[in-house]
């Protein structure tokens, strides 16, 4: 049976693959770090069913911070394959928190990639590299042979580790490969990102607890996927009988407005766009009410404008393409943010809502 670690195991892509590790017979060990709070609601399913405890899913204390702790636990483990999907992952605010972010993005593959030398590991290597990388891009469409030119301290963070995985794997002989992948969403994407937040904001406004949803740079374009589609390609890369970087992407790009507009439709509202630049407002139609207005303070120092993949080569080495389509994605998710926010209504009062999630 393999043994698989994954870093970030309670995020959304954490979670996914978890699932998908488990349904191929994996023994899945999932790092997670200490909190006072309970954060281990996407995958809290996956601990035991209605009979017995899971045997093959374990959660383990860790932090990449920690040098020392990752080499107990990698010696402990032995694993067959790593996923290092943890990181500072909200882009905003590595601007405000630009050290903690190189130290957990950039260093925390390296002390990965240094245990695995020293400990003489016999594992495959998964970085979950990142579009950001890309910044104020200088090519279109971006593939494996496109210059990097980050334009945030996220972005630089994931260069740093995609180079440094990618030396390790010349240098050092480790079984190291690279995802770039471009923006996936999901039901379980994190309350702060844009995707979710004009999913939920708008599902509360539909249901009459919210008045506004406020964002920030409605012609920012991206590429974005389903992250269940993207779990299995990143299972895949690590499959591929040797290691390589590979872009992750659809092809297609939609404004942050195209995603507003979808979202809107599917709640039986109808915006009409008024004002101008920042000035510019998303009306009610059928009331003239304000549902969607600008927000300074949602502009990044540096914006990126336009990111578009080129999955070419995961197509043809891999397999693999995206199954859900835009249109798709955004019904999946506005689906399940007016069922919280249906709970809301019941209740009479905000839930949390990343205390549970279906299996969808």
């Amino acid at each position: 049976m393999k043994k698989a670690l994954i870093t970030g195991i309670t995020g959304q892509d954490g979670s996914y693959l978890a699932e998908l590790l488990l349904g191929k017979g994996y023994q899945v060990y999932g790092l997670q770090r200490r909190a006072s709070s309970p954060n281990t609601s996407r995958v809290d399913h996956l601990f035991e069913n209605e009979r017995e405890q899971n045997p093959n899913f374990f959660m383990m204390y860790g932090d990449l911070s920690d040098s020392s702790n990752l080499v107990r636990i990698m010696h402990h483990i032995q694993p067959d394959e790593i996923y290092n999907l943890a990181a500072q992952s909200h882009v905003g605010v590595s601007f405000d928190k630009p050290e903690y972010t190189a130290n957990v993005n950039a260093l925390g593959p390296l002390r990965i990639l240094e245990t695995i030398r020293n400990l003489k590991l016999k594992v495959k290597f998964y970085q979950a590299s990142s579009s950001e990388m890309f910044g104020k891009v200088l090519a279109i469409p971006q593939n494996e042979q496109t210059p990097f030119n980050p334009q945030s301290p996220y972005g630089l963070s994931k260069v740093f580790a995609f180079h440094m995985t990618r030396i390790f794997r010349t240098g050092y002989g480790v079984f190291a490969s690279n995802g770039i992948l471009f923006n996936h969403e999901s039901p379980r994407r994190g309350l702060t990102f844009v995707t979710r937040k004009i999913t939920l904001g708008l599902a509360r406004i539909k249901l009459g607890l919210q008045h506004t949803l406020r964002l920030g740079n409605l012609e920012a374009k991206r590429d974005w996927g389903y992250s269940k589609d993207y779990v299995e390609v990143i299972w895949r890369i690590l499959q591929h009988n040797q290691p390589d970087d590979f872009v992750i992407a659809t092809g297609e790009t939609h404004t942050v407005r195209e995603f507003v507009d979808e979202a809107a439709e599917y709640f039986g509202l109808e915006l009409e766009w008024v004002g101008v630049g920042r000035e510019e407002k998303g009306l009610d139609k059928k009331t003239g009410n304000v549902i969607v207005e600008i927000d300074q303070n949602y502009f990044r120092p540096n914006e990126v404008e336009f990111l578009q993949g080129d999955a070419s080569k995961a197509r043809r080495l891999l397999g693999w393409c995206p199954t859900v389509t835009f249109k798709e994605l955004v019904k999946f998710m506005a689906e399940e943010d007016l069922k919280y926010a249906e709970e809301e209504v019941k209740l009479g009062r905000p839930v949390v809502v990343q205390r549970k999630y279906l299996v969808k």
